[in-house]
């Protein structure tokens, strides 16, 4: 047959295609087919057919761009707010254009041809004319979509057949193309290469047409991975399955997401293609997801309007998903989620950002996802964490951003519901924080909390805390606030994503570094409360995170991943804390498993037996523990404790120390209780009652158990403390050198780790006390821990504040407990050696009965230490710091059980914290809550409080006790020189402690104090050990008697109020410091007194004559005289000289107040003197609600004891042969005498005058008060002084008493403030004698006390008359 040249057939096909160009014509589908025929076998050539065919490529390009355009007009109509009138007729319209489109279809013959080729399987050719077109124009019409779809599962028959056909599954044979120039099948993955893939990219979106060939090109990817990961192959065929691979993510990327998009709702697709995904590692999915979701909907019109309907749904269902109606809207959201879950998921995401109540409706909404939906869901949580539009912080840039919280607790909640991958999540926080930045832990708290049920809140109550310290079970009964059940596997997903992404460790180590880098590096430019808050989300996290691990981990897990003590902390620079947190269970899983081998080897079962084989195993497992630690701290630190004690400490937990077996009993009871419920609940059924029961009566059982083991454990580990005690702290210093350390490297970084913590250091210390650990001074230790918190309080933040609180609290219980009973302080301190009041250099001797502190003493160290916390807090509160007063205001909150309980302190309190309360209303709310709600509790507290005398005053028997203080109180007089240079060094560290006893232990225990820190200076300087001795039993006898008339006083009235301790809080003057640090004192004195020698004599003239008016006053005062001058023995000459400066101090200023009287102008501030009147009065006015108003008596009898006593420490003289004392005494007395009188008369005058000023004003302005009551008391101090700077100073208060006392009687009021003022006088003028004078002085009282008496009557007298 005769052939045509190709271009004549050319022309002629093009001539047929022409002829039916017309509008109504329609090319038939023949003619297409010849052409391809022709193309295929070469007959013609497509550039020569292709310029006859219509539309023109011109014309196509046009199509396409307007196809673009419209789908934005449609996705911009959707965005719009349409009122529901136009909603309607904008549909109809909608709908007529669409008809109109689907009515005429211009008839393409260049698709026409397309599909023709196609379906012959002419590749080559189709391949040209779509390369002409915009791309996917061409599949975007179905015939030739599914055309392609066919031509594709054709070429891939043969190698799906092989690897891709499910088991079971018979599938549907595709028989191949009749000709031969048709695309050679695939038989293997290399050959997917040569064709398919390229057919698949030009398909697009568009093999949505079929699903199933989507399944089996899925299926295919599956076998490939499969393939690939299985390695073993060579390096040849190595790199060719790397290009395979990389071919096959971009086929998912342009090809099968798209089209799942364009899919309806096709579930099984979506579980299909998640068969594959899976086993690509997460960031390859991510990268995937990522590009689907930002890019994939730009690239196709269709998808432009996908995207745009789906966020129109998502919508409206999120409009109306509410708790009640989760199950149809979650099924809406499912439906809608197979396809583009994307951008749904994007869309939820930024509503629950907005709003957080709909967290709960929208997890629970979750469930009818598919896999691959809730990893998508990952992906996308992620995308919006790391959003960096986002401000993570809120504006004020003190908390963190709302969204950030959101995010994060939807985390918690929907990675514990679903089985969603969790490694994307926790590399993302690991990232964050090696990128410095810890904002993100807070996804990591919230995924721990929820999936693992660990909870890490500071509102823990005592009972929850109690409950925390047993065993596992226990802690899941009790511990926690939700009863946190069916974590099994939710916690085993987390532990295994941790596994296997090597990410359990790094977090720890990172976390722990971060603690500081939140405070060096992250927190430069933030607010103060804003850095608190990211240290605290940090450590809790670690905190959490570690408790995780440690309950979750197998031992082989565990020990494989922790490195040693000294490689965490020198090679990952973790810190201490942190590091032992994390080797814990370590030592604890260690010591365990070597005790069951020991168990086994030796089938011994004695008691004895076991305990020794625990101690083996403890040695075993913690000796090289014992030598890592050695590197951690200078060589010098282990010269007070030993790396022994030092890693005990830190490997031990409240679970090792204690039994809560209140907590036991608790839980078990709640499920007796339970039990009887479901008995007497008639409406279960039957089979359900027997479930319940049988559970409770199973967890019965387990907390019994569990109860069992953990005794015998503590009783083990009791035993392995006793044994190891001595060794414990060497002191090769001093005994203070080793409180101080343990203190600092063990108690104070332990205890604000956690709450447990807390309870545990304070547990500790009791623990080394009860086991009479040699060289550690209890006593010491808890003054250390009480006096001065101002410092660890403001370094703290706002969880730490709330765990210190803790710690102090368990302490102050342990105190009280003490305080409360002799009977039990006798029985657990009387006899130990952290009692000692003697601190010997080396080795303790048994704890010799009169080298301990007795009980009265020790009530009155307690009271001192109550003060000290007042001082603190006041100190606190004052500052107007936001840190110093939140924190105070945590802490006080937190030891509210055991303080304050002495009345005035707890009313001081009270005072300080009203005016915060005032101040802050409108400032700083958070404060003002803070001191709100502690206002209240307090308020609540008052009716346990009680009156100072009560808290600390003697009782008959205590006269003995004071002699024994007196000579042994700490470091009393009559210690043997063999006292060692120790003391010297003691008595240096420890002034402040002790003198922060003086200041408040009033009467004998600044006795005591003062003896303590006082005699070590005796005997190491004259040696005078005998002499002392002989001058302690000559007070003795003294003392006898005069206390017991002090007692009798005491008895009938309320103590002295320490409110003078607590005057000049602020540290302006405050009597209290002055008396602690007296050298200080006595400097300023010199610089405060005029120098000339004329003002010295008048002041010693002054102070005669006050003595004498001392000793006519008041019986009581013969009393407080002896004491005092005993005390005065002990303490020879030093203390003439600052006697006499002292004295000039006050006459100085009592100089003043004869002449000036009411005087305020003074520019010398005021003495103690004037102070110790003022506070006296103030005292007179707190007791005077007590009927008999000889408790101002008291009062000043204790002060005089007080501000005598204050003095002595630092003077010692030789002893003066007791002849020359009795001569000084005399002229001494005489003088003083004659001078007193004549002063008081002034005084008198003057006094009554100005009373009667102002008797009228007496109620006016608190502020007034105060002056008034110093002019009352012929006080002349500088104006300043005038406010109220102590805690127990506030001038509120003592208005308010002031009218109840002058409501009982004002006359009363006013004798009694002639007679406080009288003994004042009388008490500075008793400084003046030296230690020897006392026997003569004291007779000489006893004949003046009763001239004392006549004079008190007749001021009572003249009182009346005014």
């Amino acid at each position: 047959m005769y052939m045509c040249e190709p271009q004549t057939l050319c022309h002629i096909l093009g001539f047929k295609f022409k002829f039916y160009q017309d509008p109504s014509g329609e090319t038939p589908s023949s003619l297409y087919r010849v052409a391809a025929v022709l193309l295929q076998h070469n007959l013609i050539d497509l550039e020569d057919l292709y310029v006859h065919l219509l539309p023109g490529d011109n014309a196509i390009i046009e199509e396409h761009k307007r196809e673009i355009v419209e789908a934005k007009q449609i996705v911009r109509k959707l965005t719009m707010v349409v009122l529901s009138s136009e909603k309607t007729e904008e549909k109809e319209k909608e709908k007529e254009k669409e008809e109109e489109k689907t009515e005429k279809p211009p008839d393409n013959q260049k698709l026409g041809l397309l599909e023709a080729l196609l379906k012959i399987g002419d590749w080559q050719h189709a391949q040209s004319i779509m390369d002409q077109m915009p791309p996917f124009y061409a599949t975007s019409h179905k015939p030739i979509a599914i055309a392609l779809c066919q031509l594709v599962h054709v070429t891939i028959e043969p190698l799906y057949r092989r690897v891709g056909v499910p088991k079971g599954a018979k599938g549907s044979p595709i028989s191949s193309l009749p000709n031969k120039r048709a695309p050679k099948q695939a038989d293997s993955f290399e050959d997917l290469r040569k064709e398919v893939f390229n057919m698949l990219c030009y398909l697009g979106p568009h093999l949505s047409h079929d699903p199933i060939l989507f399944a089996k090109v899925v299926r295919l990817g599956k076998a490939f991975m499969k393939e690939f990961q299985s390695d073993g192959s060579k390096q040849e065929d190595r790199e060719k399955m790397d290009i395979l691979f990389s071919c096959l993510l971009s086929i998912t990327d342009q090809v099968l997401l798209p089209s799942l998009s364009l899919m309806d709702c096709n579930a099984c697709m979506s579980e299909e293609l998640w068969g594959m995904f899976k086993t690509f590692p997460y960031q390859y999915r991510y990268r995937l997801y990522g590009q689907w979701k930002n890019e994939t909907y730009n690239s196709h019109p269709l998808l432009v309007k996908v995207k745009a309907q789906t966020i129109d749904r998502a919508k409206y269902i999120m409009k109306r998903l509410t708790k009640e109606n989760v199950k149809p809207s979650g099924r809406q959201i499912g439906k809608l989620s197979h396809s583009n879950p994307t951008i749904l998921f994007d869309y939820i995401l930024s509503q629950i950002q907005k709003y957080d109540n709909l967290i709960t409706p929208v997890v629970d909404s979750l469930k009818y996802l598919t896999s691959l939906n809730y990893d998508v869901l990952a992906y996308c949580i992620i995308e919006a964490l790391a959003n960096p539009e986002k401000e993570r912080m809120k504006h004020d840039d003190t908390t963190i951003s709302s969204w950030l919280q959101s995010l994060a607790s939807f985390c918690g909640a929907v990675f514990r519901k679903y089985p969603i991958e969790l490694a994307g999540l926790l590399q993302y926080v690991a990232n964050q924080l090696k990128a410095g930045k810890s904002f993100d832990l807070l996804i990591l708290k919230e995924v721990v909390q929820k999936m693992a049920g660990i909870e890490i809140t500071e509102e823990m109550t005592m009972e929850q805390l109690e409950a925390m310290t047993g065993g596992e079970q226990l802690k899941a009964e009790g511990g926690y606030f939700g009863q946190i059940r069916n974590t099994k596997k939710s916690s085993q997903r987390l532990k295994d994503a941790l596994l296997d992404h090597d990410l359990a460790l790094p977090l720890c180590l990172l976390m722990a570094q971060q603690r500081n880098g939140v405070i060096f590096q992250e927190g430069g430019e933030k607010h103060l409360k804003l850095v608190g808050k990211l240290y605290d989300q940090c450590h809790d996290t670690l905190v959490q995170f570690g408790g995780f691990l440690a309950s979750n981990l197998s031992t082989e897990d565990y020990i494989k991943r922790v490195p040693s003590i000294d490689v965490l902390c020198n090679e990952f620079h973790t810190p201490h804390d942190a590091a032992f947190f994390l080797s814990r269970p370590m030592y604890a899983h260690h010591i365990s498993s070597k005790y069951d081998e020991l168990k086994k080897a030796e089938k011994g079962n004695k008691q004895q037996h076991k305990v020794h084989k625990y101690i083996t195993s403890c040695e075993l497992v913690m000796a090289p523990v014992h030598d890592a630690v050695i590197s951690l701290h200078l060589p010098k630190v282990w010269d007070d404790i030993s790396p022994q004690f030092y890693a005990t400490f830190w490997s031990l937990t409240m679970y090792d120390l204690a039994v809560p077996h209140s907590s036991y009993d608790r839980e078990v009871n709640k499920l007796k209780v339970q039990m009887k419920a479901i008995d007497d609940n008639q409406e279960m059924p039957p089979n359900k009652k027997k479930k319940e029961k049988e559970r409770c009566t199973a967890l019965q059982d387990k907390l019994l158990e569990e109860e069992k083991k953990q005794l015998e454990h503590v009783q083990r580990v009791l035993q392995r403390l006793k044994l190891e005690k001595d060794n414990w702290l060497l002191a090769k210093s001093t005994k203070n050198e080793t409180i101080t350390k343990f203190l600092q490297l063990c108690i104070f970084p332990r205890c604000i780790f956690s709450a447990i913590d807390a309870v545990y250091c304070a547990h500790f210390v009791e623990l080394v006390h009860q086991q009479k650990t040699p060289n550690f001074s209890t006593l010491l230790c808890y003054d250390r821990v009480f006096s001065d918190i101002i410092y660890t309080v403001a370094s703290c933040t706002e969880n730490e504040a709330s765990r210190y609180g803790r710690f102090l609290c368990c302490m102050l219980e342990t105190v009280t407990r003490w305080h409360s009973d002799r009977v039990i302080y006798e029985k657990e301190c009387g006899n130990y050696p952290g009692f000692l009041t003697i601190l010997r250099a080396t080795g303790f001797d048994g704890g010799n009965k009169a080298d301990q502190l007795d009980y009265e003493n020790f009530r009155h160290v307690v009271h001192k230490w109550h003060y000290k916390l007042t001082k603190a807090s006041v100190h606190c509160l004052e500052t107007g710091e936001y840190t110093h007063i939140r924190n105070i205001l945590i802490v006080l909150t937190k030891i509210l059980p055991w303080y304050p309980k002495v009345l005035n302190l707890g009313q001081a309190l009270e005072r300080r914290v009203h005016k915060i309360c005032q101040e802050e209303k409108e400032k700083r709310p958070d404060l003002y809550a803070l001191a709100m709600g502690y206002s209240g509790q307090l308020k609540s507290r008052k009716p346990f409080m009680i009156p100072e005398n009560e808290f600390h005053h003697k009782d008959p028997p205590a006269r003995n006790a004071v002699a024994a203080t007196v000579q042994n109180g700490p470091g009393g007089a009559g210690m043997p020189t063999s006292l060692t240079i120790n003391t010297v060094r003691l008595e240096e560290g420890t002034t402040e402690e002790t003198d922060k006893l003086k200041e408040k232990s009033q009467g004998v225990v600044k006795v005591i104090n003062k003896t303590v820190n006082a005699t070590p200076k005796v005997t190491t300087s004259n040696g005078n050990s005998a002499s002392n001795s002989k001058i302690i039993k000559e007070k003795d006898d003294k003392e006898k008697s005069g206390k017991e008339k002090d007692k009798e006083k005491k008895d009938k009235t309320p103590a002295a109020t320490p409110e003078m301790k607590a005057l000049g809080k602020d540290g302006k003057d405050k009597p209290k410091e002055e008396r602690a640090n007296k050298d200080d004192k006595a400097r300023e004195i010199k610089e405060k007194t005029p120098k000339s020698d004329k003002e010295k004599e008048k002041v010693k003239k002054e102070e005669k004559a006050s003595k004498e008016e001392k000793s006519k006053t008041v019986v009581t005062i013969v009393e407080s005289k002896s004491t005092a001058e005993k005390e005065r023995e002990k303490e020879p000459s030093r203390e003439r000289d600052v006697a006499k400066e002292i004295k000039s101090k006050e006459n100085a200023k009592g100089g003043e107040k004869m002449p000036v009287a009411g005087s305020l102008k003074s520019p010398v501030p005021r003495s103690e003197t004037s102070e110790s009147e003022r506070e006296q009065k103030r005292r007179k006015v707190d007791t005077h609600s007590s009927p008999s108003h000889s408790s101002t008596v008291k009062d000043s009898l204790n002060e005089l004891k007080d501000s005598s006593a204050k003095h002595y420490i630092n003077h010692t003289t030789p002893t003066l042969s007791k002849s020359k004392e009795r001569e000084v005494d005399k002229k001494d007395l005489d003088k003083s005498r004659e001078r007193s009188r004549e002063r008081e008369k002034k005084d008198e005058k003057d006094r009554k005058d100005r009373k009667r000023d102002h008797s009228n004003s007496d109620r006016e302005v608190p502020q007034d008060s105060t002056k008034r009551r110093k002019e009352e008391n012929g006080t002349t101090g500088s104006s300043k002084h005038s406010k109220s700077e102590s805690p127990s100073d506030s001038p509120r208060l003592n208005e308010k008493e002031k009218e109840k006392n002058k409501s009982k009687s004002s006359g009363k009021e006013k004798g009694d403030s002639i007679k406080a003022e009288k003994m004042e006088k009388s008490s500075s003028g008793s400084k003046k004698e030296s230690r020897h004078d006392k026997e003569k002085t004291e007779k000489k009282e006893k004949r003046d006390s009763t001239g004392g008496k006549e004079e008190k009557k007749h001021h009572k007298s003249s009182d009346k008359h005014r």
